[in-house]
């Protein structure tokens, strides 16, 4: 799936990997080369086990922290892209991790997860800017409020 558009006046390309998450980089390095970008351009938004649940951290460049998306897209396009990490939290067991990241949300984790992506929503122009502190920041204050 593939969409093209605007966010805050910054031309935008939507990518949602038909692949297997542990696939996906190549669909994006495929992605990549055929609209020309370069690494640099390209955000991949995630999940995280080591981030608190429904906390949003933005880096550049990186390791992959054990992440089989990431490791693929990193050996199909580089480290040199931006990420988005979304907190979903370690379950505190490792032989719980594949049935806490596969699984579904409970239900009280769904209000704040609506939350959050609505707030990432709403700040999507500061990512599309560059701003990534800003960002971060913006979606910080909305989920306070």
């Amino acid at each position: 799936w593939v969409q093209d558009g605007r966010i805050g006046g910054e031309k935008i390309l939507l990518l949602k990997p038909a692949t297997f998450m542990n696939k996906s980089g190549q669909a994006i390095g495929e992605a990549m080369r055929f609209y020309k970008l370069a690494p640099e351009n390209v955000t991949v938004f995630y999940d995280e086990l080591d981030l608190a649940p429904f906390k949003v951290k933005v880096k550049r460049g990186g390791g992959t922290a054990g992440h089989n998306g990431i490791r693929s897209t990193d050996q199909h396009i580089g480290p040199d892209f931006r990420r988005v990490r979304i907190g979903i939290g370690h379950p505190g067991n490792k032989a719980r991790v594949t049935r806490h990241v596969l699984g579904n949300y409970a239900r009280a984790e769904i209000e704040p997860l609506s939350d959050l992506l609505g707030a990432i929503a709403a700040e999507a122009e500061w990512l599309a800017k560059g701003d990534d502190a800003r960002f971060m920041n913006e979606v910080a204050l909305r989920l306070q409020s």
